[in-house]
Protein backbone atom coordinates (compact mmCIF):
# COMPACT_ATOMS: atom_id res chain seq x y z
CA UNK A 1 0.00 0.00 0.00
CA UNK A 2 1.36 3.40 -1.00
CA UNK A 3 1.51 6.09 1.69
CA UNK A 4 0.94 9.73 0.78
CA UNK A 5 3.96 11.98 1.21
CA UNK A 6 1.94 14.37 3.41
CA UNK A 7 1.58 11.63 6.01
CA UNK A 8 5.17 10.44 6.33
CA UNK A 9 6.21 12.85 9.09
CA UNK A 10 2.97 12.29 11.03
CA UNK A 11 3.40 8.52 10.78
CA UNK A 12 7.02 8.77 11.93
CA UNK A 13 6.12 11.01 14.87
CA UNK A 14 3.21 8.73 15.79
CA UNK A 15 5.54 5.72 15.80
CA UNK A 16 8.04 7.53 18.02
CA UNK A 17 5.28 8.62 20.40
CA UNK A 18 3.81 5.11 20.62
CA UNK A 19 7.20 3.53 21.32
CA UNK A 20 8.01 6.16 23.96
CA UNK A 21 4.65 5.71 25.68
CA UNK A 22 4.98 1.93 25.66
CA UNK A 23 8.51 2.15 27.06
CA UNK A 24 7.26 4.44 29.83
CA UNK A 25 4.46 2.01 30.71
CA UNK A 26 6.91 -0.89 30.83
CA UNK A 27 9.27 1.12 33.04
CA UNK A 28 6.48 2.11 35.44
CA UNK A 29 4.46 -1.12 35.71
CA UNK A 30 6.57 -3.75 33.98
CA UNK A 31 5.22 -6.52 31.77
CA UNK A 32 1.60 -6.92 32.80
CA UNK A 33 -1.87 -7.30 31.35
CA UNK A 34 -2.24 -3.51 31.44
CA UNK A 35 0.97 -3.04 29.45
CA UNK A 36 -0.18 -5.58 26.88
CA UNK A 37 -3.57 -3.86 26.50
CA UNK A 38 -1.88 -0.48 26.07
CA UNK A 39 0.48 -2.00 23.48
CA UNK A 40 -2.44 -3.41 21.49
CA UNK A 41 -4.28 -0.07 21.57
CA UNK A 42 -1.16 1.79 20.44
CA UNK A 43 -0.66 -0.64 17.55
CA UNK A 44 -4.28 -0.19 16.46
CA UNK A 45 -3.95 3.60 16.61
CA UNK A 46 -0.72 3.47 14.59
CA UNK A 47 -2.33 1.28 11.92
CA UNK A 48 -5.31 3.65 11.69
CA UNK A 49 -2.97 6.58 11.11
CA UNK A 50 -1.22 4.65 8.35
CA UNK A 51 -4.57 3.74 6.81
CA UNK A 52 -5.67 7.38 6.80
CA UNK A 53 -2.77 8.37 4.54
CA UNK A 54 -3.24 5.53 2.06
CA UNK A 55 -3.15 6.31 -1.65
CA UNK A 56 -5.31 4.07 -3.87
CA UNK A 57 -4.22 2.92 -7.32
CA UNK A 58 -6.86 4.14 -9.74
CA UNK A 59 -7.20 4.80 -13.44
CA UNK A 60 -9.29 8.00 -13.66
CA UNK A 61 -12.32 8.38 -15.91
CA UNK A 62 -11.22 10.63 -18.78
CA UNK A 63 -14.14 12.41 -20.43
CA UNK A 64 -14.11 16.03 -21.64
CA UNK A 65 -17.89 16.19 -21.19
CA UNK A 66 -17.80 14.94 -17.60
CA UNK A 67 -16.97 16.31 -14.14
CA UNK A 68 -15.49 13.47 -12.11
CA UNK A 69 -15.52 13.23 -8.32
CA UNK A 70 -12.60 15.14 -6.77
CA UNK A 71 -12.80 13.08 -3.56
CA UNK A 72 -14.14 9.94 -1.95
CA UNK A 73 -17.13 10.45 0.31
CA UNK A 74 -20.85 11.13 0.43
CA UNK A 75 -22.80 13.80 -1.43
CA UNK A 76 -24.32 16.06 1.23
CA UNK A 77 -25.39 19.11 -0.78
CA UNK A 78 -26.93 19.58 -4.23
CA UNK A 79 -28.42 23.03 -4.65
CA UNK A 80 -28.41 26.24 -6.68
CA UNK A 81 -26.37 28.99 -5.02
CA UNK A 82 -24.67 32.30 -5.71
CA UNK A 83 -20.89 31.89 -6.00
CA UNK A 84 -19.55 35.22 -4.75
CA UNK A 85 -15.78 34.77 -4.51
CA UNK A 86 -14.77 34.57 -8.16
CA UNK A 87 -17.42 33.39 -10.62
CA UNK A 88 -19.94 35.98 -9.36
CA UNK A 89 -22.91 34.08 -10.74
CA UNK A 90 -25.54 31.46 -9.92
CA UNK A 91 -24.16 27.92 -9.92
CA UNK A 92 -25.09 24.38 -9.04
CA UNK A 93 -23.21 23.36 -5.90
CA UNK A 94 -22.34 19.74 -5.20
CA UNK A 95 -20.59 19.05 -1.89
CA UNK A 96 -18.82 15.83 -0.90
CA UNK A 97 -18.21 15.04 2.77
CA UNK A 98 -15.19 12.87 3.65
CA UNK A 99 -15.30 10.88 6.87
CA UNK A 100 -12.17 9.64 8.63
CA UNK A 101 -12.69 6.30 6.87
CA UNK A 102 -12.40 7.79 3.38
CA UNK A 103 -9.30 8.26 1.27
CA UNK A 104 -8.31 11.92 1.73
CA UNK A 105 -6.44 12.51 -1.51
CA UNK A 106 -8.14 15.04 -3.81
CA UNK A 107 -8.10 15.12 -7.61
CA UNK A 108 -8.87 17.64 -10.37
CA UNK A 109 -12.41 17.00 -11.67
CA UNK A 110 -11.71 18.39 -15.16
CA UNK A 111 -8.72 19.25 -17.31
CA UNK A 112 -7.77 22.81 -18.17
CA UNK A 113 -5.79 25.83 -17.03
CA UNK A 114 -5.85 27.06 -13.43
CA UNK A 115 -7.17 30.58 -13.74
CA UNK A 116 -7.50 31.37 -10.05
CA UNK A 117 -6.13 29.98 -6.77
CA UNK A 118 -6.46 31.24 -3.21
CA UNK A 119 -5.71 29.79 0.21
CA UNK A 120 -7.93 31.11 3.03
CA UNK A 121 -7.00 30.58 6.69
CA UNK A 122 -10.06 30.19 8.86
CA UNK A 123 -12.00 28.36 11.52
CA UNK A 124 -12.63 24.65 12.02
CA UNK A 125 -16.40 24.34 12.17
CA UNK A 126 -18.03 20.99 11.53
CA UNK A 127 -17.93 20.27 7.81
CA UNK A 128 -21.72 19.88 7.89
CA UNK A 129 -22.10 23.48 9.07
CA UNK A 130 -23.63 25.68 6.31
CA UNK A 131 -21.03 28.41 6.98
CA UNK A 132 -18.00 26.10 6.80
CA UNK A 133 -17.49 26.84 3.09
CA UNK A 134 -16.91 30.54 3.82
CA UNK A 135 -15.53 30.52 7.39
CA UNK A 136 -13.29 27.43 7.60
CA UNK A 137 -9.72 27.02 6.39
CA UNK A 138 -10.07 26.32 2.68
CA UNK A 139 -8.66 26.65 -0.80
CA UNK A 140 -10.45 27.92 -3.90
CA UNK A 141 -9.40 26.69 -7.34
CA UNK A 142 -10.91 27.74 -10.66
CA UNK A 143 -10.15 25.65 -13.75
CA UNK A 144 -10.83 27.09 -17.20
CA UNK A 145 -11.54 24.13 -19.49
CA UNK A 146 -10.86 26.16 -22.61
CA UNK A 147 -14.35 25.48 -23.93
CA UNK A 148 -16.03 28.45 -22.30
CA UNK A 149 -16.59 26.63 -19.01
CA UNK A 150 -15.05 27.64 -15.69
CA UNK A 151 -15.35 25.23 -12.79
CA UNK A 152 -14.68 26.27 -9.20
CA UNK A 153 -14.01 23.86 -6.36
CA UNK A 154 -12.97 24.21 -2.74
CA UNK A 155 -11.13 22.01 -0.27
CA UNK A 156 -12.57 22.73 3.17
CA UNK A 157 -11.12 21.77 6.53
CA UNK A 158 -13.48 20.50 9.23
CA UNK A 159 -13.51 20.01 12.99
CA UNK A 160 -10.70 17.44 12.94
CA UNK A 161 -8.95 18.71 9.81
CA UNK A 162 -6.20 21.14 10.67
CA UNK A 163 -4.43 21.47 7.36
CA UNK A 164 -5.48 21.74 3.73
CA UNK A 165 -2.76 20.89 1.20
CA UNK A 166 -3.20 22.07 -2.39
CA UNK A 167 -0.72 21.77 -5.26
CA UNK A 168 -2.55 24.22 -7.55
CA UNK A 169 -0.96 27.40 -8.86
CA UNK A 170 -2.29 29.97 -11.28
CA UNK A 171 -1.33 29.31 -14.89
CA UNK A 172 -0.71 25.61 -14.34
CA UNK A 173 -2.16 23.20 -16.90
CA UNK A 174 -3.83 20.23 -15.22
CA UNK A 175 -5.29 16.96 -16.42
CA UNK A 176 -8.52 15.32 -15.34
CA UNK A 177 -7.80 12.96 -12.44
CA UNK A 178 -4.45 14.60 -11.59
CA UNK A 179 -3.83 14.94 -7.86
CA UNK A 180 -4.96 18.29 -6.43
CA UNK A 181 -3.79 17.83 -2.87
CA UNK A 182 -4.72 16.34 0.48
CA UNK A 183 -6.85 17.30 3.49
CA UNK A 184 -5.33 16.08 6.73
CA UNK A 185 -8.03 14.54 8.93
CA UNK A 186 -10.87 16.28 7.12
CA UNK A 187 -13.45 16.85 5.52
CA UNK A 188 -15.31 18.41 2.51
CA UNK A 189 -14.96 19.40 -1.14
CA UNK A 190 -17.41 21.78 -2.84
CA UNK A 191 -17.94 21.93 -6.60
CA UNK A 192 -19.56 24.96 -8.28
CA UNK A 193 -20.86 24.07 -11.73
CA UNK A 194 -22.70 25.92 -14.54
CA UNK A 195 -26.47 25.88 -14.20
CA UNK A 196 -26.95 23.98 -17.45
CA UNK A 197 -24.95 20.89 -16.40
CA UNK A 198 -26.71 17.58 -15.87
CA UNK A 199 -26.14 16.37 -12.31
CA UNK A 200 -25.48 12.61 -12.30
CA UNK A 201 -25.51 11.96 -8.54
CA UNK A 202 -28.06 12.22 -5.75
CA UNK A 203 -27.87 13.59 -2.22
CA UNK A 204 -26.73 10.84 0.13
CA UNK A 205 -24.94 8.91 -2.61
CA UNK A 206 -21.41 7.62 -1.95
CA UNK A 207 -18.88 8.59 -4.60
CA UNK A 208 -15.34 7.55 -5.44
CA UNK A 209 -12.70 10.07 -6.47
CA UNK A 210 -11.66 9.91 -10.18
CA UNK A 211 -14.26 7.16 -10.75
CA UNK A 212 -17.74 8.63 -10.22
CA UNK A 213 -19.15 11.08 -12.75
CA UNK A 214 -20.66 13.98 -10.79
CA UNK A 215 -22.08 15.92 -13.74
CA UNK A 216 -22.05 16.20 -17.52
CA UNK A 217 -21.74 19.33 -19.63
CA UNK A 218 -24.35 19.94 -22.32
Amino acid sequence: MKIHKEGRRIIRNTAIGCIALLALCYWLIGLSATTIIIAVLLIIMFLLVIRFFRVPKRIPVIDDKAVIAPADGKVVIIEEVEESEYLKTRCKQVSIFMSVNNVHVNWFPVKGNIEFFRYHPGKYLLAWHPKSSVLNERTTVVVNTGTGVKLLFRQIAGLLARRVICYASEGKQVEQGMETGFIKFGSRVDLFLPLDVKICVEKGQKVKGTQTVIARFN
